[in-house]
C-alpha cells in the first residue's frame, strides 16, 4: 500500500519476473501476484496483492485488506509528500486488517538520491514509532527488492508458530475455538464448582 506512483506495481514485477516497466500505468483497483519464498527452512506460498494508492479506490483497499497477515507500506523516498502521507495510509491499514498484523515500511527509489529526499533518520525514526520494521529499495535497479518480500513472509512465519494471528473476532475478546494445531475445543463449556 501507499501513494500513487510510489513504485508498488514496479517492486512487484522486479520482485516476481525481474521486469522493470519505466512507462507502467497506475494499478486500477487491484493486482495480484504469488511467489514461493523461503522462510526458517520452509517454503511458503505468498500471495501477493498490488492496491490501488488513488483515492477513488477507498472503498476496495479496506476489504482486500482484510484478511491481510502482513503488509508493505510504500513511499517514495524522493517526494517528501508521500512520507507525509504515511499516517494515513497507516491508519487505514490498521482499521483494516487484524491488530498484530505484521508491516514493513519500504522507502522505494533511492536510485532518485539525486533529487530531495526523505532523510533515513526520518523514516527510521517514524519506523521505530509505530513498530514497523524498515527498507530502502530500487525497483529500477533492484536494489533490496527482495529484502522487503522476505522480511514480511518470515516475520508472518515465526508470529504464526510462536502465537496464530487472531482474527477481528479474538480481538473483541471472543474466540474462535480453534487450537493452533487446528484442533477444535469447545470454549463455551465450563467447570463449575
Amino acid at each position: 500500500m501507499g501513494d500513487s506512483d510510489v513504485g508498488k506495481s514496479n517492486l512487484l514485477s522486479r520482485f516476481i519476473r525481474n521486469e522493470f516497466c519505466s512507462e507502467s500505468n497506475p494499478t486500477v483497483g487491484i493486482d495480484f501476484a504469488n511467489r514461493r519464498i523461503q522462510a526458517e527452512g520452509k517454503l511458503i506460498m505468498a500471495h501477493i496483492w498490488d492496491i490501488a494508492g488513488s483515492e477513488r479506490f477507498r472503498a476496495l483497499r479496506g476489504s482486500y485488506c482484510s484478511g491481510a497477515d502482513g503488509a508493505i507500506l510504500v513511499y517514495d523516498v524522493s517526494k517528501p509528500s508521500t512520507f507525509d502521507n504515511l499516517a494515513m495510509w497507516l491508519k487505514e491499514l490498521r482499521d483494516n486488517t487484524y491488530p498484530n498484523i505484521r508491516i514493513v515500511l519500504v522507502g522505494n527509489k533511492t536510485d532518485l538520491k539525486h533529487l530531495p529526499t526523505v532523510a533515513t533518520d526520518d523514516a527510521h525514526r517514524f519506523s521505530e514509532n509505530e513498530g514497523l520494521s524498515y527498507i530502502e529499495t530500487s525497483a529500477l535497479d533492484a536494489t533490496n527488492v527482495k529484502a522487503p518480500f522476505q522480511m514480511i513472509v518470515e516475520d508472518i512465519y515465526r508470529t504464526i508458530i510462536k502465537n496464530p494471528i487472531s482474527g477481528p473476532e479474538e480481538a473483541n475478546g471472543e474466540t474462535s475455538g480453534l487450537t493452533k494445531e487446528g484442533k477444535t475445543i469447545d470454549v463455551s463449556a465450563t467447570d463449575e464448582t
